[in-house]
């Protein structure tokens, strides 16, 4: 455990694409919570022009952040997840010059979603999305020409706080000097045996019956020919 938060160690398996040579590296990571608590407001852009380790430096990190200001009205954004497409079930691209996977980004904020991004996630928008035209947006492309955003694979979230539910008090696990353990409730102690007998007598009788019958039959009911 770290004073400001949990260490968390993990093991990255990482290969080449091209020579299919694989590394190994262990990393320590110190988990801090945020000051301001998770934001509430969270949006997830698809970009259609990128890889997923094109989009891990902190540089283009800030980049996407600038773009997104844009066109979100607010400046406290930051970057909360990047997950590659592929993660979500796309295809993997053709090995052709130009042809990205695909990254799925959610950024977040304590300012409320703009009325260009609420446009695009309208009840219309998602309609013109299902008859292959683009949503409705009422504000400019700032992700242009760097990151080509599907608007069609926009994601608006709110995430508020859950409460947390105290939960009962623990003792010291030791008794009391001088006290024994009781049981919470006395069980009368139960006679079984006729019980047992009904389980045992029952079935034989019903079997005992039914061969007499069969016997009966095969014995009694019989005629030559």
């Amino acid at each position: 455990w770290h004073p400001w938060g949990s260490l968390l160690c993990l093991q990255v398996l990482a290969y080449n694409r091209h020579s299919y040579e694989t590394v190994a590296q262990r990393l320590v990571i110190t988990v801090i919570p945020a000051p301001d608590g998770e934001p509430p407001y969270q949006g997830e852009f698809l970009v259609g022009n990128r890889n997923v380790e094109e989009l891990l430096p902190a540089t283009t990190q800030e980049m996407f952040l600038q773009a997104t200001a844009g066109v979100w009205d607010h400046d406290d954004l930051r970057v909360i997840n990047v997950t590659s497409a592929l993660d979500r079930g796309a295809r993997v691209p053709l090995p052709i010059e130009g042809r990205k996977e695909g990254v799925y980004v959610k950024v977040g904020s304590h300012g409320t979603f703009s009325p260009c991004l609420a446009s695009a996630t309208s009840p219309q928008s998602r309609l013109r999305c299902s008859l292959g035209q683009q949503p409705l947006a009422s504000c400019y492309d700032t992700f242009a020409p760097h990151f080509a955003i599907h608007w069609c694979n926009l994601t608006l979230l709110q995430v508020w706080p859950t409460p947390t539910v105290p939960g009962p008090p623990w003792g010291s696990g030791v008794l009391e000097e001088g006290g024994d353990f009781q049981p919470p409730t006395e069980v009368a102690p139960q006679d079984l045996l006729p019980g047992f007998l009904v389980t045992l007598l029952v079935p034989l009788a019903v079997a005992v019956l039914l061969c007499l019958l069969l016997g009966h039959l095969m014995c009694c009911r019989r005629e030559g020919v």
